[in-house]
């Protein structure tokens, strides 16, 4: 008999899994990305690669969770005991994020504040980095913590620990059911003014104009499969772990489609009110659209206050609902990476759900105070590019190979999850993992590592790049696997243990 906790409704698990695909990354990554590569004519290669990566993985998790009943560890142990590393190695990977996400979802807090008089006044560049992180000049050197930030960061956590501690119907999915409409409302205020303003129009121009010249270069299609993955939550156990609070008859496929489109669009949303308040910064200062174009930390805030200085009035409302969308966007992402290890904290050591947040949530709250000292910027930057590009890209690539090629676990799965969805894949469900995501992937870690080989990350130190990007990489992956060798409690009999069919 089962006694495991299951979403309320189809709409709560939808909401969620769309809570956790739209993060920060669909704000301030993908209008950038986007516009680098083709523009309009970007779309297609994104398209074609959330039909043949992004929405084939979101059903092979979904399917891998809700068939085997399990946190990550738990399902790949049931369909192979030689894959449970594969489990743990995600998980830890989930952890990594999460300690320093929360970070920035702090920072956000801070600014929703700020927004109130503008008072990152007229260098909102100084103001980030003099008065709110106040970066240390040189890599490497960790300082002191910085109670402007430590504040707003455990208070992300004692938010984010209460939602855990619900539990998944009575947190997780009420936190999404009032995060995720209310986000795509205070998203469209913004998208709707930002139309409004003198010179969103030619901000539009620079985002939608198609460069077709960039379908033929390879680079591009990476760059679109690489946003695909990592806009989409997949590859670090957290759709696993959400579907395995599934109801039996669940409409998996249809439910991969809903939340990888649902996702998709709000990206498109993104860049539309992104590109349209560039547009009006770049019409006031009197500079060309390429010259105040940032992504990440500079887009939000750098770029994005100095936006609200020029607002024509209220520019205390823009702001104020501009950093309340990444606050809500980021915890809504938070809360599901901390579910990956919470889920297999409690089902590994056999621990009460109480137990797992308080002991994981603690580890996780300490570790994120790295990044709240006066080198945190510089550390969250490496951890970030190294956890993503040599953790995410390629536990993503050694997930569809094993599965595809080893434990040729792809017919069961698909049959599994057409036997319970309206919607039933056919071959270019198979084909797309068996062969197009492996040789993406393999071709995006080849060139990362190629890349990294030939000069340092951003130029930083090898010390620093050795201590918190490469050892962070390996770190996961060993302490996975030894992980994997300690033995299920007895909860976890053999009875329940089922193989790939």
């Amino acid at each position: 008999m089962e006694n495991r906790q299951q979403w309320g409704s189809r709409y709560g698990f939808i909401m969620a899994a769309v809570g956790s695909a739209v993060g920060l990354g669909n704000i301030w990554r993908f209008p950038a990305v986007a516009y680098e590569n083709g523009g309009g004519a970007f779309f297609f290669p994104y398209l074609f690669a959330l039909l043949t990566a992004g929405i084939p993985i979101l059903i092979l998790e979904f399917t891998i969770g809700h068939k085997y009943r399990g946190s990550a560890p738990l399902s790949f142990f049931r369909m192979s005991k030689k894959a449970e590393w594969l489990g743990w190695w995600q998980v830890l990977i989930s952890f990594v994020i999460c300690t320093y996400y929360a970070v920035i979802i702090a920072w956000a807090v801070k600014y929703t504040i700020y927004s109130f008089g503008t008072q990152w006044g007229s260098a909102p560049d100084k103001f980030l980095f003099g008065h709110v992180l106040k970066l240390s000049e040189t890599p490497g050197v960790v300082g002191n913590l910085v109670p402007g930030v430590v504040i707003p960061l455990l208070l992300v956590w004692a938010v984010a620990l209460f939602v855990l501690y619900k539990g998944v119907s009575k947190g997780i999915e009420k936190l999404n059911k009032i995060f995720i409409p209310t986000l795509v409302i205070m998203f469209l205020i913004i998208v709707i003014r930002a139309l409004t303003l003198d010179g969103a129009a030619e901000g539009l121009n620079a985002f939608f104009k198609p460069n077709w010249d960039s379908i033929l270069d390879g680079k591009v299609w990476v760059a679109a499969y690489g946003q695909i993955f990592f806009s989409l939550s997949i590859g670090f156990a957290i759709m696993l772990t959400y579907s395995s609070y599934l109801p039996k008859k669940s409409d998996i496929n249809n439910n991969a489609f809903i939340t990888g489109f649902a996702n998709s669009g709000f990206e498109l949303l993104a860049g539309i009110g992104v590109f349209a308040a560039l547009g009006f910064m770049a019409k006031q200062q009197g500079v060309p659209i390429d010259e105040v174009v940032k992504s990440g930390i500079g887009l939000a805030f750098v770029v994005f206050p100095s936006i609200i200085n020029e607002f024509p009035g209220m520019n205390a409302l823009f702001g104020v609902l501009f950093f309340l969308s990444l606050v809500f966007a980021g915890m809504t992402s938070l809360i599901s990476i901390v579910e990956t290890f919470i889920a297999g904290v409690q089902e590994k050591f056999n621990v009460s759900r109480t137990k797992a947040v308080l002991t994981g949530g603690f580890a996780a709250t300490v570790i994120s105070l790295l990044y709240a000292t006066n080198g945190g910027l510089y550390l969250l930057d490496i951890v970030d590019y190294f956890i993503n590009n040599f953790g995410v890209a390629l536990a993503g690539l050694v997930e569809v190979v094993l599965i595809a090629w080893f434990f040729k676990g792809l017919t069961g799965l698909q049959k599994h999850a057409n036997d319970i969805s309206d919607l039933r894949t056919g071959a270019w469900w198979k084909f797309s993992l068996a062969v197009i995501t492996p040789l993406v992937l393999g071709y995006m870690m080849f060139d990362s590592i190629r890349q990294n080989l030939e000069k340092n990350y951003e130029g930083y130190p090898t010390s620093l790049i050795m201590t918190a990007g490469v050892a962070v990489v390996a770190a996961v992956v060993v302490i996975g696997v030894i992980l994997s060798f300690k033995g299920w409690k007895s909860n976890i009999n053999s009875n329940d243990k089922k193989e790939v069919a």
